[in-house]
């Protein structure tokens, strides 16, 4: 467990290196989509305030944090700012605001936004897969994998107006919009969920049929035991191991929000902000949220892996 956490370090190095060189290889510049193109000076002054007319090198030792300055007087200090100290500088397309301002802004709209979509993703794909699978052939199966399968096929741009338009506009139920109060989140929760439930749900169905064939069940039914306990405390554990894979990467993308969700009910998560830095090649957001989310993912991904060790003896970590 030690070696993995200290694995972390140098690959999360290895990912924000690659993110800073490749989004400077792609086409354009951080100036090129203003609205009226600035002239040769002001763009150069811009391209000195921002840094960007030194060599790519000399950049990436800033943004880590590593560059050193020389003064007036012929000393040297080290360059404020950098990754070393939290800080990602100044944003291109949002100036003005930092990075880091803007991540502290809009990460907890899109971890709230995410923790419920992932509830709701885990609180009705299990229960649906797992019914499906122990009435296998039947109506309930084929009804749930055809709900299922709706689920993953039908995407969020389409679900969110249909729900905006029927659960909020015909019937009134919900908020078509913003974010305000726990009502509000019910429909962007539901969006932004539905299609993980899909997937939590066939992957549970399937892990689920193929622990009621294994060995082990049909002896514990030997032995007696009811077909609650076999289901619940034999079949079930071993079912919900591929679910629970899965659950790293899903909360992952749950966590760091949905640009078309957060664009549907105009949601100030962190999503709108990663398209558009994308779009301005805003080099510091991009870099930023690239590192947000492989942090999620790399640690989610251990915790999965520790959570093995206790749902399954059999796996053991080196």
């Amino acid at each position: 467990m030690l070696r993995r956490i200290l694995l972390l370090i140098p690959l999360t190095w290895v990912i924000v290196t690659l993110a800073f060189f490749l989004v400077r290889v792609a086409p354009g510049g951080p100036f090129d989509r203003e609205r009226k193109p600035a002239s040769p000076q002001v763009e150069a002054a811009l391209r000195q305030k921002y840094h960007l007319d030194e060599t790519p090198f000399s950049q990436y030792l800033r943004f880590l944090g590593l560059k050193w300055e020389a003064r007036p007087d012929g000393s040297w200090h080290r360059a404020e700012g950098g990754l070393l100290v939290g800080d990602f500088g100044l944003s291109l397309k949002y100036r003005n605001h930092s990075v880091t301002d803007i991540i502290l802004q809009g990460l907890p709209v899109s971890l709230v936004l995410g923790w419920l979509a992932f509830g709701f993703a885990i609180g009705t794909g299990i229960p649906i897969g797992f019914a499906t699978a122990i009435r296998k052939g039947g109506w309930a199966d084929a009804a749930g994998s055809m709900a299922a399968i709706l689920m993953v096929c039908v995407p969020g741009f389409v679900i969110g107006p249909i729900l905006v338009l029927v659960a909020g506009l015909k019937l009134g139920w919900f908020p078509v919009g913003l974010w305000g109060s726990p009502m509000h989140a019910v429909l962007p929760m539901i969006t932004l969920g539905l299609y993980f439930s899909g997937r939590v749900a066939r992957l549970m169905r399937e892990g689920m049929v193929q622990a009621l064939q294994s060995e082990f069940i049909r002896t514990a039914r030997a032995k007696g035991l009811g077909e609650f306990s076999v289901l619940l405390r034999h079949a079930f554990r071993l079912a919900v191991m591929p679910v629970l894979s899965y659950s790293g990467p899903m909360l992952a993308d749950l966590l760091t929000g949905s640009f078309v969700v957060e664009n549907i009910f105009q949601i100030p998560g962190i999503g709108v902000f990663m398209v558009n830095a994308s779009l301005s090649r805003d080099y510091p957001m991009v870099v930023g949220l690239v590192l947000l989310y492989a942090v999620l993912l790399l640690v989610l991904n251990l915790v999965v892996d520790v959570a093995y060790g206790f749902l399954d003896p059999r796996v053991k970590h080196g």
